[in-house]
């Protein structure tokens, strides 16, 4: 492999809340700290970066590269990996779409710090990832909702209903719910969460925070006010719209983003692989950390414990 030359990253932006693209940085090259932390000074600003022509056309590349920014997670808590790769999940059209907002396993205690995907295969057409800023949405909140947010706690479940009607199911959903949901997990989580480095607050909510209500309300009460924070996260201001080519990374921070895949290429062969950077135990405004209720995610994942003498320092 070769030495990447110490030159200042050019990433450009994609809009102005969200996302920032950079074509031909060779991400099989041996990257050095410097670039690593440029790459992270970006995500830290943009919160979803996207590698245009990167070289990194194997697995081995993909994990080699997310772990230069700290230890990775196993692939999943419940889903299968690759064969014979533990730390990559297929993302994978024949087990059906993500089509619903969500940040990545939100139902563990310490949830990723970062996710990367990496295009396998494509679609003529459609296909494309949703990422959203719920820095973005957090700030938009007028300030009455925003100091009410600041005070609640919602419990984030694998066993939820993705509200998907039947007619329009995967023709395994029912064994993929299965397997999804064969390990129960239920995590108690700050509403408004804390960025350990930049210090932003974004609303921490999603798909897994939609089934069981936030604590102290009922599940009436719960499915009105997640509904009226997820319209924040997900104005056309906050998101970014990511097309996928061959030979192309994505890593979004886990943190502050939420994500959606539409089924929109009518049934299509899409595959992805995802690798994810094990992450800290998130903390609220009040400088309370969130707290696991069921299921031990330790196997899953170590926690990363921040300020931590990471590779890269850390995401």
């Amino acid at each position: 492999m070769s030495i990447a030359t110490e030159t200042r990253l050019k990433f450009r932006k994609l809009s102005a809340r969200i996302g920032a693209e950079i074509r031909g940085l060779d991400l099989n090259s041996e990257l050095s700290d410097a670039t690593i932390a440029q790459i992270r000074e970006a995500l830290n600003t943009h919160k979803a970066l996207v590698f245009r022509d990167a070289n990194i056309r194997d697995d081995e590349a993909q994990v080699r590269f997310a772990s230069r920014f700290g230890p990775l997670t196993q692939a999943h808590p419940t889903v299968a990996s690759v064969e014979g790769k533990p730390a990559v999940l297929p993302v994978d059209s024949e087990n059906g779409s993500a089509n619903n907002w969500h940040t990545d396993v939100t139902f563990v205690v310490n949830p990723p710090q970062a996710s990367t995907l990496r295009s396998i295969t494509l679609p003529a057409y459609g296909g494309e990832t949703l990422i959203a800023s719920s820095a973005g949405a957090y700030q938009d909140l007028p300030e009455e909702l925003r100091n009410f947010a600041d005070t609640l706690w919602a419990v984030h479940t694998n066993d939820y209903d993705y509200s998907v009607p039947k007619n329009l199911e995967h023709a395994n959903a029912d064994e993929r719910r299965k397997e999804f949901t064969r390990i129960h997990f239920e995590t108690a989580h700050p509403v408004v969460r804390v960025h350990p480095l930049t210090g932003e607050r974004g609303l921490f909510i999603g798909g897994f925070a939609q089934r069981l209500r936030i604590v102290g309300l009922s599940n009436t009460e719960s499915k009105d006010i997640l509904r009226l924070l997820q319209a924040y996260v997900t104005r056309p201001e906050n998101v970014v719209r990511v097309n996928w080519e061959p030979d192309q990374l994505v890593l979004f921070d886990n943190r502050i983003t939420q994500h959606y895949a539409p089924d929109n290429y009518d049934g299509q062969p899409r595959q992805l692989n995802r690798v994810t950077v094990a992450g800290d135990v998130p903390v609220g405004i009040d400088g309370r950390s969130s707290s696991s209720i069921q299921g031990d995610s330790s196997v899953y994942s170590e926690t990363v414990v921040l300020p931590a003498d990471l590779p890269g320092d850390g995401l």
